[in-house]
């Protein structure tokens, strides 16, 4: 009777994005939670609150994605060309290639005539060679070195999202108090971010959800301390 074999099942977060949209989504939330209450507190109108609040949003977005696209085109290409540096070593010295590897699996608590079969088994295949090489030595795969691309959108998109719950009390209303619906909304979207986070992370979602609260909390408090103590002038 065979054995039912039961592979695990994981998820792709390696290519940039899951990590620009989790950092993308609470960053507008606390950055431009704390920018409309830094201006309510200065008590300048209306207006002028609901306007700081859509140019935190734009220019937000605009910044984190700019940030991620070049960061992670910057890693992307550097490691690219190390492993570009990997490629040809494997073809100019081969044989010195192989030794290193064998030598990285005996370190690993491979026997040694094992790490020699594996060593040489590999190397026998350019491709394979270059992305344990690659593992080994670099920490990376080839094929999951990130995309600038959808690190950029995702962090626009996920900037735009956080920072839009706090504005919306500001753009359905003139009149009101605007402010208590700002850090409810702010509290609750805190919340759900953070448990998710927890959720994902298997860390707990209650502990992550209260984490994420007092962050945006304290932000917040402090610009709109300085908000009042400045005032409009």
């Amino acid at each position: 009777m065979s054995e039912e074999v039961h592979p695990e099942r994981h998820r792709q977060i390696t290519s940039g994005w899951f990590r620009a949209a989790i950092f993308g989504v609470s960053d507008g939330l606390v950055t431009n939670t704390s920018l409309i209450l830094g201006f309510a507190g200065a008590n300048p109108g209306h207006s002028v609150v609901r306007l700081a609040g859509l140019a935190g949003l734009v220019a937000g977005g605009f910044s984190m994605a700019s940030g991620e696209y070049v960061s992670m085109r910057a890693q992307k290409e550097t490691l690219e060309y190390e492993i570009g540096v990997e490629r040809k070593s494997l073809l100019d010295h081969p044989d010195e290639e192989r030794a290193e590897l064998r030598a990285l699996f005996i370190k690993q608590g491979i026997e040694a005539d094992l790490a020699e079969r594996l060593s040489v088994d590999l190397m026998s295949d350019h491709e394979l060679a270059v992305r344990t090489h690659a593992r080994e030595e670099l920490g990376v795969d080839p094929s999951a070195t990130g995309s600038p691309w959808g690190a950029a959108f995702s962090s626009l998109f996920a900037f735009a999202i956080g920072a839009f719950i706090p504005l919306v009390p500001w753009l359905i209303r003139s009149s009101g108090n605007q402010v208590v619906w700002s850090i409810g909304l702010a509290v609750i979207a805190a919340f759900i971010i953070g448990g998710s986070i927890g959720r994902i992370t298997r860390k707990g979602v209650v502990r992550w959800g209260l984490r994420q609260v007092a962050i945006g909390a304290l932000a917040a408090l402090v610009t709109f301390g300085i908000g009042r103590l400045v005032g409009a002038r």
